[in-house]
């Protein structure tokens, strides 16, 4: 994860883990809030270095295929996640940095079947402070802001790449400590400061 460790304090053992099958219920109302409204950053519940494995423990099982090609997951978590490995270019999740702009082509979903594009997970620095993204789109009540801090502004050229063939295109999860953002094909993103 791009994050430093963050040591276990008091309010971090009362934290949600990841491999239990209540908290991946709740994680998953959750994510699914997160895609309902665009731009609203919510939390797992998650201890801070938790909140990545909790969205994959959530979104991810044997039935699906897993990139990792920054290895940001740890060898131990995937193994439990028994997900199938795949290069960026053939999964349907793939889990990235914010601060490394992609070199990859993630797969996009066909006219016929767009539920199949990829969704990106990106670890960034923050959500709340940094580069203010202003969002319209499905979900968003005329406009809302958004701040992400660790994002190469090279990412917001490679999604509107990805997603000029709607309704083919990938979906991003933002993941920063305890939180994390939705950014569906659907929402439209205009940068308004530097990364």
């Amino acid at each position: 994860m791009h994050e430093a460790r963050v040591n276990t304090n008091s309010t971090d053992q009362h934290a949600i883990q990841p491999w239990q099958p209540l908290a991946q219920q709740a994680a998953f109302r959750h994510v699914l809030e997160a895609f309902s409204y665009p731009g609203r950053v919510v939390s797992l519940g998650a201890a801070p270095n938790d909140t990545l494995t909790m969205l994959l423990a959530t979104l991810v099982d044997a039935g699906v295929t897993l990139a990792d090609p920054l290895n940001q997951v740890s060898a131990d978590d995937r193994r439990r996640l028994d997900a199938q490995l795949a290069l960026p270019d053939r999964a349907q999740f793939v889990v990235s940095q914010g601060a490394h702009v992609p070199d990859y082509q993630p797969v996009l979903g066909t006219l016929e079947s767009p539920e199949h594009g990829a969704t990106v997970i990106v670890c960034v620095e923050s959500l709340g402070e940094g580069a203010r993204l202003d969002l319209t789109g499905p979900g968003i009540d005329g406009e809302t802001t958004l701040h992400v801090a660790g994002m190469a502004p090279g990412w917001w050229i490679q999604r509107s790449r990805w997603n000029t063939s709607f309704p083919m295109g990938v979906d991003l999860i933002l993941v920063a400590g305890r939180r994390l953002v939705a950014l569906p094909r659907t929402t439209r993103i205009q940068v308004k400061g530097a990364h």
